[in-house]
């Protein structure tokens, strides 16, 4: 084999591994077309176009959890969110999320549960929302039940987040912050149902349909 040749045939191979990770990383096939238990996102809010984020950066006033924000980068790593089951109820990996089935939403860098309390937000004066517990396990205000047209959770819905507990709406509404998290957007909770408290999964491991979905009288 010539240099011309060899060349040629490392085009092909790199072309051909490209093209089987893009079909291996194709999401949108039908197993992957639904977000399930256990399925690890990053959520964005469509208005006004921030990932859900959180951090080890405590709230100055209100509760002093744990802060939640919403941030413009798409790489950030603290912006990933495992989607679990509520406690004592069975969400087996890969089962896909029902519209109207009760989560919670857990910080995978910390630990800590999406969580809102009747608590003021520090900029807006709407609910605070913050990150709370430790290893995954919290209180029932960790709760959030998902609002979504269909009978699943499906991939490329923008769906809502309500706050049974509280009866608010995961919201962004633009407010910013200064030191030390300054450029991130105050996340809170809305008591009314608005174009501000829309999100859609975006990047992350989406764990595989592991079962046609089927409902359940039981969430």
């Amino acid at each position: 084999m010539n240099f011309i040749q060899a060349i040629h045939m490392r085009i092909l191979t790199v072309l051909v591994v490209m093209i089987y990770m893009g079909l291996q990383c194709d999401c949108r096939e039908a197993e992957f077309n639904y977000v399930t238990c256990g399925s690890l996102v990053k959520l964005l809010n469509t208005r006004h176009n921030v990932r859900l984020h959180s951090h080890d950066v405590k709230y100055g006033s209100g509760s002093g959890q744990q802060s939640v924000t919403g941030v413009e980068s798409a790489d950030d790593a603290n912006s990933y969110w495992r989607i679990r089951g509520k406690p004592n109820a069975d969400c087996q990996r890969g089962t896909p999320i029902q519209c109207g089935q009760a989560i919670r939403i857990t910080h995978m860098n910390t630990g800590r549960n999406l969580h809102t309390h009747h608590f003021v937000s520090p900029l807006s004066g709407n609910q605070e929302v913050s990150a709370f517990g430790e290893n995954g396990e919290g209180d029932d205000l960790d709760v959030w039940t998902v609002q979504c047209s269909g009978t699943h959770w499906e991939r490329d819905d923008a769906v809502r987040f309500k706050h049974p507990g509280t009866e608010v709406f995961l919201s962004v509404t633009g407010e910013q912050y200064g030191h030390p998290i300054r450029g991130q957007r105050e996340v809170h909770g809305m008591s009314s149902a608005n174009h501000n408290n829309y999100w859609k999964a975006m990047e992350g491991v989406f764990i595989k349909t592991s079962l046609e979905p089927q409902r359940h009288d039981e969430l």
